[in-house]
């Protein structure tokens, strides 16, 4: 886990790290949720809906972006106060994530800093992009 003070942090900063998505993510996250949509849980179903299999939760992939200011960047010092998420592709099991913020601006009165962030499969197809506003505890 990072520890970046507030003063550490400057524009242009940048931290990631991968993730694999696999049918154990799937499943809990089906099981926390309730979200029982045939489109993430029957391949058939996602199939004859034009997918290559099932879909997986737009809100699991994005609950990466979680993991990228509370581990990463910039990690323990922080908390999450507000993030704006689009979606451009759907992510399957098997897929493997890069997850990347950089700080984009910083606020210093307020101690607060946002990040531009995107998450991109293996083949480098961009999944979704988020600008995330970031407080310091």
């Amino acid at each position: 886990m990072n520890r970046y003070k507030f003063t550490e942090v400057k524009v242009g900063l940048v931290e990631g790290f991968t993730i694999s998505i696999n049918q154990g993510m799937m499943s809990s996250f089906a099981d926390i949720t309730g979200d029982v949509n045939p489109l993430h849980l029957d391949s058939t179903y996602a199939n004859n809906k034009g997918y290559k299999g099932k879909v997986c939760y737009g809100m699991l992939t994005s609950s990466f972006y979680s993991t990228l200011v509370g581990v990463y960047l910039p990690g323990e010092f922080c908390i999450l106060q507000g993030i704006e998420i689009n979606f451009s592709s759907p992510v399957y099991i098997g897929d493997v994530l890069r997850v990347e913020g950089v700080v984009d601006y910083i606020n210093e009165a307020y101690k607060v800093i946002e990040l531009k962030a995107s998450i991109t499969n293996q083949s480098g197809k961009k999944i979704s992009k988020a600008k995330i506003k970031v407080g310091f505890l």
